[in-house]
C-alpha cells in the first residue's frame, strides 16, 4: 500500500511538473507573439531605397541611354511592434514617432489614398515644369478640389470623405482652391453652403452649415482641399511610380522627364539621387526623412545629392533656434554616413539644371 502511495504521489509530482511546463510554453508563446506581432501606436522611420528613374519614366520617342542615373529616394515607414520598437533605439539611422504625427490621426487606407494623390499631384506638376522648360506643348486641366481630410467637427463629415473632388459651391466653380476657400470665407459661421462633389467618379450633392475654423477668424466647411489638376503633353509620356507615394520626387521626375526630351547630358556618367517637391512655379520644397534618403543614396552608390534649400524666416528662427533646412541635415549626414558625396543645395528646377549642366 505504501508503495503504491508513492507511485501516486510521484506520478502527481510528474503532472505538475509537465503541467508547469506547458503554461510557461504558452507564455513565451504569447511573449513572443507580442512582441513581434503587436502593432504600437507608433512608427518607424529608416533609410528606402535609391531607385534609377530610367525604370519609371517613359517619353515615346525619347529613350535614355545615357549612362548614369537619376535616382529617386525613399524613406521605409513600418508600425511598430516591441521588438521592432527596442532595435530602433539602437539603430543610428531609425527614428520613432507617433502615430498621429505620421498619419495625421487617418486610417491606413485613408492615409494611403492621401499618399498616392500626392505622387499623382507630383508627377503632375513634374511633367508640365520639364515640358515647359524644353519648350514642349503641354495643357492643364483643373479637375477640381480634392479632399485632403475632413476635421471632426465638419457638418460635412460622413458625407463627403478623403479621395472626394469638390467641383462647386452654391453652384459657383472657381479654377483654386484659394478661390473656394476665400468665397467660403466671407459667409457667416452658421449659415447653409450647398456642395456639389464626385464620390468614385459619382457627381453628389450635399448642404450643411458652416464651422468656425480653429486658429483663424473666418467660416469654412473644415475640410482640408487641394487643387487637383491632370496635365496633358503632345509628346506622350508615363511614369509609374510603383508603390512609392507622397510628393518628395517632384524633383528628380522632373530632371529625368527633362533630360529625356532634350537629350542634354546632364548626368555626365554619375548617379545623382535627390529629393523635393516641385511647385507650379519651380521652386522646389521642402520634405521630411531627408537624412535616411541620404543614407540610402549612398548605399546605391550615389556621388550627387540634390537637397531642398528654403531660406527660413525670422519668425521660424525665433521659435525654433535650433532649425536645420533640409540641406543642412543632408549635409551634415553626408558628412557623417555618406563620405564622398556632394550635396548640393537647390531652391528650384532652373538651379538644379543649371548647377547640373556646369558641373
Amino acid at each position: 500500500m505504501g508503495k503504491l502511495d508513492n507511485h501516486y504521489q510521484q506520478s502527481s509530482q510528474q503532472d505538475r511538473r509537465i503541467l508547469k511546463r506547458i503554461v510557461w510554453g504558452l507564455c513565451v508563446v504569447l511573449f513572443v507573439g507580442w512582441a513581434l506581432f503587436w502593432p504600437l501606436n507608433k512608427y518607424i522611420e529608416t533609410p528606402g531605397t535609391a531607385d534609377s528613374l530610367k525604370s519609371y519614366v517613359t517619353v515615346k520617342g525619347h529613350p535614355d541611354k545615357r549612362s548614369g542615373s537619376f535616382m529617386i529616394t525613399s524613406v521605409y515607414l513600418q508600425q511598430a511592434r516591441p521588438v521592432t520598437w527596442v532595435w530602433a533605439h539602437f539603430d543610428p539611422h531609425a527614428t520613432i514617432e507617433n502615430a498621429n504625427d505620421v498619419t495625421g490621426g487617418q486610417n491606413g487606407k485613408t492615409y494611403d489614398k492621401v499618399q498616392n494623390f500626392y505622387m499623382q499631384s507630383a508627377i503632375n506638376e513634374a511633367i508640365a515644369t520639364a515640358y515647359q522648360a524644353a519648350g514642349q506643348q503641354f495643357a492643364k486641366q483643373y479637375l477640381g478640389i480634392y479632399v485632403l481630410s475632413v476635421q471632426r467637427n465638419s457638418k460635412f463629415r460622413g458625407k463627403i470623405q478623403v479621395g472626394d473632388t469638390i467641383t462647386r459651391v452654391n453652384g459657383r466653380h472657381f479654377n483654386t482652391a484659394q478661390g473656394y476657400q476665400k468665397f467660403i470665407g466671407k459667409r457667416p459661421v452658421g449659415s447653409k453652403l450647398t456642395v456639389s462633389y464626385l464620390h468614385d467618379k459619382k457627381q453628389h450633392q450635399v448642404t450643411r452649415k458652416l464651422v468656425k475654423l480653429p486658429g483663424v477668424n473666418r467660416s469654412g466647411i473644415g475640410i482640408m482641399l487641394t487643387d487637383n489638376v491632370k496635365v496633358h503633353t503632345k509628346i506622350p509620356v508615363k511614369v509609374n511610380p510603383g508603390q512609392l507615394g507622397g510628393p518628395s520626387g517632384g524633383l528628380m521626375f522632373s530632371l529625368q522627364i527633362y533630360e529625356q526630351l532634350t537629350n542634354k547630358n546632364l548626368r555626365h556618367g554619375r548617379k545623382i539621387a535627390g529629393t523635393g517637391t516641385i511647385n507650379p512655379d519651380g521652386s522646389v520644397g521642402e520634405i521630411g526623412g531627408i537624412d535616411k534618403k541620404v543614407v540610402a543614396a549612398h548605399r546605391a552608390g550615389a556621388k550627387v545629392f540634390l537637397a531642398p534649400y528654403v531660406k527660413p524666416s525670422k519668425l521660424l528662427l525665433r521659435y525654433e533656434e535650433h532649425h536645420q533646412t533640409n540641406y543642412q541635415l543632408a549635409k551634415s549626414t553626408a558628412k557623417k554616413y555618406a563620405p564622398g558625396m556632394k550635396v548640393v543645395p537647390v531652391k528650384s528646377f532652373n538651379e538644379a539644371v543649371k548647377y547640373l549642366a556646369n558641373h
